[in-house]
C-alpha cells in the first residue's frame, strides 16, 4: 500500500510541474503577443529612406511580368 501512495504522490507532482509549465508558457506567449499587437508593421518609413519599386512607371503588360515570374520565380 505504501509504494501505491509513493506512486500516486510521484504523478501528482508530475502532474503539478507539468500545468506550472504549461501555464508559464501560455501566458508568455499572451504577455508576447499582447506587446507585438501595437506594434505597426506599416508605417511610413521615416529618414532616408528610398522607394525600390515604383511601378507606376514601367507599364509592362501582364505577360512580360509572368515571363519574369517564370524565370526568376519570384
Amino acid at each position: 500500500m505504501k509504494q501505491m501512495l509513493m506512486l500516486l504522490k510521484d504523478t501528482l507532482k508530475i502532474f503539478i510541474i507539468f500545468i506550472a509549465c504549461t501555464l508559464l508558457f501560455y501566458f508568455g506567449l499572451r504577455a508576447i503577443h499582447a506587446e507585438y499587437q501595437e506594434f505597426h508593421r506599416y508605417d511610413p518609413p521615416e529618414g532616408k529612406a528610398v522607394k525600390v519599386v515604383n511601378s507606376g512607371e514601367q507599364k509592362q503588360d501582364w505577360i512580360d511580368r509572368f515571363s519574369i515570374f517564370l524565370r526568376l520565380g519570384e
